[in-house]
C-alpha cells in the first residue's frame, strides 16, 4: 500500500470511529479498537485509561433523545511510520442543547497500528481546545 492510501484509510477509519461513538454503536467501536486501547481524556480526570470497559459505560447510557450529533475532523495531520499511524486534528461536535445548536471543539490525537493487514485504534488523547 502507498502512504497516500494509508493516510486515506486512517482518516476514513477515524471518521467511522467518531460516528460509532456519537451514535452509540458499540459493535463498530469494538471492531475498530484494540482491546488494550489506552486513553487520556477529560472523562478520565487525568488518569490513563486502559482497555475498553471505561468507554463501554458511556455507550450504555441512554441516548440524547432526538438530537442529531455531527462530528467534523478539521485540519487533520496524518503521519505514517511503517505499521503505525498518528492522526492529529480538531474535532468539532455539533448538536442541539435545549433546542439551540451548539458546537464544541476538542483537540484529538489518535494512534492506529496495522496488524494482520488491518488498522486497529490503540491509543488516543483528547483535550478541550481552550477556546
Amino acid at each position: 500500500m502507498s502512504i497516500d492510501s494509508d493516510r486515506d484509510q486512517v482518516l476514513e477509519l477515524t471518521q467511522k470511529l467518531l460516528m460509532a461513538a456519537t451514535s452509540g454503536d458499540w459493535e463498530t467501536y469494538v471492531e475498530l479498537c484494540d482491546p488494550s486501547l489506552t486513553a487520556f481524556e477529560p472523562e478520565a480526570v487525568g488518569n490513563l485509561v486502559d482497555g475498553l470497559d471505561f468507554h463501554h459505560f458511556y455507550f450504555k447510557l441512554p441516548g440524547g433523545g432526538d438530537s442529531p450529533i455531527q462530528s467534523t475532523i478539521v485540519a487533520p495531520h496524518i503521519r505514517i511510520m511503517g505499521d503505525v499511524a498518528v492522526i492529529a486534528y480538531v474535532r468539532l461536535t455539533q448538536k442541539l442543547r435545549d433546542g439551540a445548536p451548539i458546537t464544541a471543539a476538542m483537540e484529538e490525537t489518535r494512534v492506529w497500528q496495522r496488524s494482520g493487514g488491518s488498522w486497529k485504534h490503540v491509543h488516543f488523547h483528547r483535550s478541550p481546545t481552550g477556546r
